[in-house]
């Protein structure tokens, strides 16, 4: 491999390529992590959308399909939190993600235990202060990433972040191939993250019914929208935000408490629980009431089509790279993909 593409994130992950696949929710099942890991790259379990006490079982399952590094992806204000970071280190896990409310006694814990810490996040100002809490890495996503988005793109706010602080950056909103990855390293950052672009690899545990939402997507189609939980969030456009964007605030209110109903039997969490969870990120998140309730939608309408198979019916997380996808490799074929042009890429430029 070109010496240029081992980088200070593949020292620290213990890792072959500099690249993440994320924890998407509902999408970063084991089956997906094992295979990006088992590529080379490293792979995220996703334990937002897990029991808290199921999460272990579920890094026994990664575990059994890999024998490389893989990490957990989790919210650090949220119901079971305690338990996850437990099994994340009872696990052997090698690095944990977190973004939402970062604690500094749950980092120190992980950090102690030999745990990567690698932070979320979209803003260089909460860069500054993920390192001072303990990050040993960090993933900064620009406005061009799926989900829960800022404004500011990618090739801004990566070499910004790397100006700002110590530890590697990773670049996440927008790649897809070994061009990326080069512009990526030539911003300063040490690795890219991707979602969109793994949740599209037949490794993936999306439905076809949704995925084929993904593959027909223009770049024009994945749109930022506030409706779903209040918060912007990069979306492909579809009935459902159709719907949410023409809806009342009083219609808005009752999906919400409906959404937060249905969450609160999913994630086995009380009621208690999830109030707490949603005070600490309106404190964190500076969230309206309006958007605090609002929140319990997300989870729910996603598992609609991430899990069940409904586009129409659920909201489908995405980065704007959607629009440029029209395949569905391996995680291997697309690892593979990704190196071989990024070699090519920094041959040509060096001619």
């Amino acid at each position: 491999m070109t010496s240029a593409l081992h980088t200070k994130l593949c020292e620290l992950l213990e890792i072959e390529v500099p690249i993440i696949q994320t924890g998407m929710g509902w999408v970063a099942t084991p089956p997906l992590v094992a295979a990006a890991s088992n590529a080379g790259a490293m792979g995220f379990l996703a334990a937002a959308t897990i029991r808290p006490e199921e999460v272990g079982h579920e890094i026994e399952k990664v575990r059994a399909l890999t024998d490389k590094p893989f990490g957990v992806n989790f919210l650090m204000d949220a119901p079971g939190a305690d338990v996850i970071t437990d099994a994340i280190i009872h696990g052997g896990v090698k690095a944990a993600g977190y973004n939402r409310a970062p604690s500094g006694e749950m980092i120190k814990k992980l950090k102690d235990a030999g745990v990567v810490c690698i932070p979320t996040c979209g803003a260089v100002k909460h860069a500054a202060k993920a390192q001072k809490l303990g990050a040993d890495a960090i993933i900064m996503q620009g406005g061009e990433g799926g989900g829960h988005t800022g404004v500011v793109p990618t090739s801004l706010l990566t070499p910004a972040t790397v100006d700002a602080v110590d530890v590697p950056v990773i670049a996440a909103g927008g790649f897809r191939d070994g061009r990326g990855l080069v512009a990526a390293l030539a911003f300063g950052a040490a690795g890219i993250a991707m979602g969109t672009r793994f949740l599209m690899t037949a490794e993936s545990p999306v439905p076809k019914a949704t995925t084929d939402r993904y593959l027909k997507a223009a770049v024009t189609d994945v749109i930022v929208t506030s409706q779903v939980d209040g918060m912007p969030q990069r979306v492909v456009m579809n009935e459902l935000v159709h719907q949410l964007e023409s809806s009342s605030s009083i219609k808005l209110f009752i999906g919400a408490l409906r959404s937060g109903l249905q969450f609160r039997k999913v994630s086995g969490a009380s009621t208690f629980d999830l109030l707490r969870s949603a005070l600490s990120m309106r404190k964190n998140e500076r969230l309206t009431r309006s958007q605090m309730i609002m929140a319990a939608n997300a989870p729910m309408l996603a598992k609609k089509a991430m899990d069940e198979g409904d586009p129409v019916h659920g909201y489908l997380p995405s980065g704007s790279v959607a629009g440029m996808i029209d395949d569905m490799p391996t995680c291997e074929e697309l690892v593979k993909d990704i190196i071989r042009e990024a070699e090519q890429t920094l041959a040509a430029l060096a001619n």
